[in-house]
């Protein structure tokens, strides 16, 4: 089988195509060697854009870990602080409406740690393990074989 030596013309395209792609033989059909070729490359396109979803579905589960720890922080500044100064002015006013400080002060404290244990709550609720599973991943990896056979139904 003979080879005909490239063109300029030739060279430059298949440059602008890629190194590792071979010239384009208009006179010549895509042989099944070609065609494997071309899956394998778009199989390889398709699992780099599957890591590439993975990691920005860690990326965005990490941005939610933060934002927990960060209420989880501004609930115990809130319940540290509350319990400090405030508080206690407020305990003592109550007691004296009541006439019983002593009470009053335990009333008080208990209410500032439940709205403390809510914002906990609600902070950890974000920190969830659930939240880190790669549902759309998971999703398109299922679905890959069904598009790949074309049957791919939304």
């Amino acid at each position: 089988m003979a080879t005909h030596a490239e063109t300029p013309e030739e060279t430059r395209a298949r440059k602008e195509r890629g190194a590792h792609s071979p010239p384009h033989d208009p006179h010549r059909d895509d042989n099944i060697v070609d065609l494997i070729g071309q899956l394998t490359s778009q199989s390889a396109h398709l699992a780099q854009q599957q890591v590439n979803l993975v990691q920005a579905e860690v990326r965005e589960a990490a941005n939610d870990i933060k934002a927990g720890l960060g209420g989880l922080i501004g609930a115990a500044v809130l319940g540290i602080s509350g319990l400090g100064v405030t508080l206690m002015g407020i305990a003592y006013l109550i007691g004296d409406a009541i006439g019983d400080r002593d009470l009053a002060t335990l009333l008080v404290g208990l209410a500032v740690l439940l709205i403390a244990g809510i914002i906990y709550a609600s902070a950890k609720s974000k920190m969830d393990a659930s939240n880190l599973k790669p549902e759309r991943t998971i999703d398109t990896a299922e679905r890959t074989p069904e598009v790949a056979r074309g049957d791919a139904h939304k």
